[in-house]
């Protein structure tokens, strides 16, 4: 998908009118003479940028502005950080073709409101759990319906705690890290290159995982919520 639908493009704008609160910035990092998926995420990102006046879109060549690059965390390329009105620690690398899409869409939408959407219990726990700087990678393809959901719950744990961010990585994009972090099945999180997981789990469960990174620990107690 280089291209929106009309049909899907109509549904965007209907969003992005009614639930974007404050202005989000799309940071696209590129190099498109060598980066084969490069130019048509940027025609996307920059498609989606135009649909709402809430929306800037800014571009930087991922070597020129290396030190861009470093300070938003970006290793590889297609990239875009999700910025609003602070820098929440939302990442997508690869093109957010497919279900990926509706990844991209949560995100802007999550950064604009800086709001996310879980229960005042399970935020809570997220506090409690969340006690040092945890990154969460989750592993997608474009063909994975259950992806965005799990993206979108990584997100929101991002928004409500600064000691998350959260990398949403193609996978088949970047083949060197499938064979690095055994990725065999999707979605897969990676949480502090120690904790992984695979598939689709409640946020009480994902909530233990982020427990465990923080602690540095394979084990960790259930947070109740």
């Amino acid at each position: 998908m280089s291209e929106v639908p009309e049909d899907i493009e109509e549904t965007v704008v209907q969003r992005f009118n009614e639930e974007l609160k404050d202005p989000v910035k799309l940071v696209f990092f590129t190099q498109e003479m060598e980066c084969p998926f490069c130019a048509q995420t940027h025609k996307l990102l920059e498609t989606v940028a135009n649909l709402s006046d809430k929306i800037t879109f800014e571009v930087h060549d991922f070597v020129k502005d290396k030190e861009k690059a470093e300070q938003l965390g970006i290793e590889k390329i297609p990239a875009v950080a999700i910025l609003g009105k602070k820098d929440y620690g939302l990442r997508m690398f690869g093109i957010p073709s497919g279900y990926e899409f509706q990844t991209l869409i949560e995100g802007i939408v999550f950064a604009s409101t800086g709001k996310s959407e879980l229960s005042p219990k399970a935020e809570e726990a997220l506090r409690k759990v969340a006690t040092k700087p945890v990154k969460i990678q989750i592993f997608v393809i474009p063909t994975c319906p259950v992806c965005p959901v799990l993206g979108a719950m990584a997100f929101q744990f991002a928004i409500a705690s600064a000691n998350i961010s959260v990398d949403i990585v193609e996978i088949a994009e970047f083949p060197h890290l499938a064979v690095k972090y055994d990725v065999v099945g999707t979605p897969k999180a990676v949480l502090n290159e120690k904790v992984q997981f695979e598939g689709l789990v409640p946020p009480g469960q994902f909530l233990t995982f982020i427990q465990q990174a923080a602690q540095g620990s394979p084990t960790g107690i259930s947070p109740t919520i």
